[in-house]
């Protein structure tokens, strides 16, 4: 049966990737847009995508809502700053909570009642049942404690998908796998800490399942808050995944281990006590994913 998804978010690499996925499953999709926002990542699935806009108002989500009438919401939209500086709290705050707020305010006003929300492992520093690494990381249990409110009061039904490290091709954000090509690409030596973290980098297409599936089961789900981790279940260390890198590419990558500390609160071992979602399980391998990472390259 054709279902009605909005998603927040949607024109980010993760959210992007979700809609695609979801137009080809032949539902109908909506994503919420600011006016700045470019869509570069949903180029050919335009027309099959309706677009609301958020002007930073209540009103124009709760416009979306009620134009919508979703089955499901994914809320993926979110500012992720790995260490904030004064002048950043504002952006994560407005960004993180408000928004936030604002959409799932518009959710039970207009009697949409399910919702899968986007979460991270570093709300769990050092395995913790609530410890965040850093504000990024409190925004998100902010959220999720705002949500709870939902439920309890309003039959809300939320799933929160706690993501750890993504990867995959086209991925424009500033990570891992784009500072190794530059440096592969430029030559110049990329400083890296220590390298003894251990990293647990799930695929794109895995992330997307997730979402999927999470979205299925809580058709099943009545009034239910539950959180789950999305973990590749093989947390390996930065060491070890660039050597394995190199060996997939065939070519040295210029590193200077050591060259940076650590950082502040850096998460060595990652969060490990998280409830599996049922139903999903991560397929694409480490080398697999390198390959399509790094295809031109290659």
């Amino acid at each position: 049966m054709k279902k009605k998804y909005l998603i927040s978010g949607g024109s980010g690499f993760i959210g992007s990737n979700l809609a695609k996925k979801i137009v080809d499953l032949g539902n109908e999709v909506h994503i919420i847009i600011i006016p700045s926002c470019n869509i570069d990542l949903l180029k050919g699935y335009e027309e099959n995508i309706i677009f609301h806009e958020y002007d930073g108002t209540y009103h124009s989500l709760d416009n979306a809502i009620k134009n919508s009438k979703p089955d499901v919401v994914f809320h993926l939209a979110s500012v992720f700053i790995s260490q904030h500086k004064p002048n950043d709290v504002e952006n994560l705050i407005s960004s993180n909570i408000l928004f936030g707020t604002q959409l799932v305010e518009a959710m039970v006003q207009n009697e949409v009642y399910r919702l899968i929300n986007t979460g991270t492992s570093w709300q769990h520093y050092h395995d913790a049942a609530y410890s965040p690494v850093n504000l990024y990381a409190a925004t998100k249990q902010s959220m999720e404690d705002i949500i709870k409110y939902y439920y309890e009061a309003d039959k809300l039904s939320a799933l929160h998908l706690k993501l750890f490290d993504t990867y995959g091709p086209n991925d424009p954000r500033p990570k891992l796998m784009n500072l190794l090509k530059k440096a592969i690409i430029s030559g110049e030596v990329l400083e890296m800490s220590g390298g003894d973290q251990l990293i647990d980098l799930v695929y794109i297409d895995d992330v997307v399942d997730a979402f999927y599936i999470a979205s299925e089961s809580i058709f099943n789900a009545k009034n239910t808050n539950l959180s789950y981790g999305i973990s590749s279940n093989s947390p390996i260390k930065l060491k070890k995944i660039i050597e394995i890198i190199s060996n997939v590419i065939g070519r040295r990558i210029p590193i200077k281990w050591g060259g940076k500390p650590y950082k502040t609160r850096e998460v060595m071992v990652p969060w490990n006590t998280f409830p599996r979602l049922e139903g999903w399980t991560p397929k694409i391998g480490l080398e697999d994913g390198v390959k399509n990472c790094f295809q031109e390259i290659i």
